[in-house]
């Protein structure tokens, strides 16, 4: 990689204004600008950060090295192909595809051209996350949940790939272990698709988690739980805060089990710290990091892949009951 690192970014919504703001500064980038297929909000993008707005992807990526990727959802086959094509690195918001094939034929392109594929999922990079991950050992049972108010952006497809992807890839992270069964609900609410799902996943490992995504809560709640021998671990990743509990080395077992103590007369409770930093911005840097070669890719075209494999699983087997679910509500109603 030469030392002046050329970078864009393909479409700027709401989260994608957000990667083109932070790479105009991240050091040794040269930011050229972006492609936003919307030409109306192309013009407010380039007015407000100014910053240049190219006609199409193509002529965009004959002046990059790299892309960040953050068109909806459907459409990141199609973009990052033409930038893996082209002989350009990239960075694709999550989930990395729509299906395991798109998938696979992207990382196949980006192996033969030899560029770098780095996938979005940015609570990697959340501050409890940081902060928890020296004291997870072999968690045995994980418990997830994250809920929001309903929001249009991301609509285009189940909350599984919306928002519960976030928490698998996190699960797989944790535990370092294959999934081995999946057992999953869920239904449409405000949406054709799947709106909110619980999943039940089994590990080869033993290890189990429960994890529940919902776009149509009142109150934004993202939490997660993990239990494992030394300990347990409460991390609240909206405020990107957390703490561990665990046994004190120096309780007296036997006297414990005579007659009833207070918890902190058995339990330690240790607070989790990370250094301060905007998710997103750790996001892009270790991107460019893995680029100039100081750091390995982050989360792996093959992470992400993985990740997708498993909300896929999750959403065959909601969509295997809702043909029955239907016909149970319709019995009702005669």
């Amino acid at each position: 990689m030469s030392a002046t690192l050329r970078v864009g970014v393909a479409g700027t919504g709401s989260l994608g204004y957000h990667h083109a703001r932070i790479l105009r500064d991240v050091p040794g980038v040269v930011f050229r600008g972006f492609f936003e297929a919307n030409t109306e909000r192309a013009g407010q993008v380039s007015r407000e950060l100014g910053i240049r707005a190219f006609p199409t992807l193509d002529a965009m990526l004959a002046e990059v090295d790299a892309v960040s990727i953050v068109v909806p959802t459907p459409a990141h086959y199609a973009v990052a192909k033409a930038a893996l094509e082209a002989g350009k690195h990239v960075l694709i918001e999550k989930p990395i595809t729509s299906t395991i094939e798109q998938a696979d034929e992207l990382l196949a392109i980006a192996k033969a051209k030899g560029v770098l594929v780095q996938i979005g999922h940015i609570e990697r990079f959340n501050r409890a996350i940081r902060a928890a991950l020296s004291y997870v050992e072999t968690p045995l049972f994980l418990d997830s949940d994250r809920l929001a108010p309903f929001n249009p952006r991301g609509s285009d497809v189940a909350v599984v790939l919306d928002l519960m992807i976030h928490d698998i890839d996190l699960l797989l992270t944790l535990t370092r272990a294959k999934v081995t069964n999946v057992s999953a609900a869920g239904v449409p609410v405000l949406t054709p698709s799947i709106d909110i799902a619980n999943a039940r996943i089994t590990f080869d490992n033993g290890a189990i988690a429960t994890i529940t995504a919902s776009r149509v809560s009142r109150d934004r709640t993202r939490k997660l739980r993990l239990f494992q021998k030394n300990g347990y671990l409460s991390l609240d990743l909206g405020a990107g805060t957390g703490e561990m509990f665990r046994l004190r080395g120096d309780v007296d077992l036997a006297a414990l089990a005579r007659s009833a103590q207070p918890l902190e007369a058995f339990v330690e409770r240790i607070p989790l710290e990370a250094p301060e930093g905007e998710p997103l911005r750790l996001e892009l840097e270790s991107f460019v990091a893995a680029l100039r070669g100081d750091a390995p890719v982050a989360v792996s075209g093959e992470a992400g892949r993985d990740a997708l494999a498993v909300a896929l699983r999750i959403v065959g087997d909601i969509e295997r009951a809702l043909p029955a679910l239907t016909a149970q509500g319709a019995a009702r109603g005669a």
